[in-house]
């Protein structure tokens, strides 16, 4: 199975050493960064890239549930910058990322 999936906003991962699934939306532009991490099923993950339209894998990427949220752009957000509402999630998204990045 591939570990790795990617389209122009998002990408998704697959740990084979935890058999766990992530995905990662990120829009960046002039006004600033949006990222958003979640938490996937394997159902989900197989399902990523089968669309023609990446909005229909992002749609379907935020069926999973969300771990990490990140907003910083020009039009502001009310509260703090960053809210994990997953910890241990997002740690171990971050770990694979950094693994299939050696």
């Amino acid at each position: 199975m591939k570990t790795k999936k990617q389209g122009n906003n998002w990408t998704a991962y697959y740990d084979p050493y935890t058999e766990r699934y992530f995905a990662e939306i990120m829009y960046t532009s002039r006004e600033g960064r949006e990222q958003y991490d979640y938490e996937i099923t394997k159902d989900i993950y197989a399902r990523l890239g089968t669309f023609k339209d990446d909005i229909e894998n992002e749609r379907l990427i935020k069926e999973g549930k969300m771990s990490y949220s990140f907003e910083n752009t020009m039009y502001g957000t009310l509260g703090p910058e960053r809210t994990v509402w997953d910890d241990e999630a997002h740690e171990a998204m971050r770990e694979l990322e950094r693994k299939n990045s050696i």
